[in-house]
């Protein structure tokens, strides 16, 4: 089953101290490729590079990726990428323990490790012109989004710190690598 987990970063107004999601656009988005092992950024020139390894995916694995990420990637996308099976970390935690955790408290209680940075600094990186950081940046975030469902898979929870320590909180996996229903549509791999 070839899996892409992925983030992005991206750019655009803030409004009453706020990021105004209708109205931001993609800077980097960073994969992992399940089959390669290998991590890749791409900047929003190089999109089209990006739709065809996106739609021989068999699962997009993110962090907030279905509320987020995939809906500002559909405005450049020719097709609907929610019809590619996805996995969102951030909703399946949210499901089960009811609210909403940052990925870098999972980073650090699950991997024993935290996030190199926040995606407001990214954004004002990118205002510096500094766009390898960026990149880096994401490809960091995606590697610890990818460390994560591989733990999940593996023990079927992921560890979380709270006011009075850490705390395990249970995922039911069993279907997250079950094929699809039907296969997506692909708008740029030749038919």
């Amino acid at each position: 089953m070839k899996r892409i987990t992925f983030d992005i970063e991206t750019e655009g107004p803030f409004s009453n101290g706020m990021l105004d999601v209708s109205k931001l656009e993609v800077t980097v988005v960073g994969i992992h490729d399940s089959e390669t092992g290998e991590l890749t950024g791409f900047y929003k020139a190089d999109l089209p590079k990006l739709w065809p390894i996106l739609e021989r995916a068999d699962i997009l694995v993110g962090y907030n990726s279905d509320h987020f990420d995939i809906p500002i990637l559909n405005k450049y996308y020719a097709g609907d990428l929610t019809k590619i099976k996805s996995i969102d970390l951030l909703k399946e935690i949210k499901n089960v323990l009811g609210r909403r955790l940052k990925l870098d408290n999972l980073a650090g209680a699950t991997l024993g490790r935290n996030k190199t940075s926040d995606g407001l600094q990214a954004v004002k990186w990118w205002e510096q012109g500094l766009y390898e950081k960026v990149r880096d940046y994401c490809l960091a975030d995606v590697a610890i989004t990818n460390e994560l469902y591989e733990y999940a898979k593996k023990h079927g929870s992921l560890k979380y710190s709270d006011y009075d320590g850490v705390r395990e909180i249970k995922l039911d996996t069993r279907l997250w690598e079950a094929p699809a229903e039907a296969a997506a549509i692909t708008h740029t791999l030749p038919f």
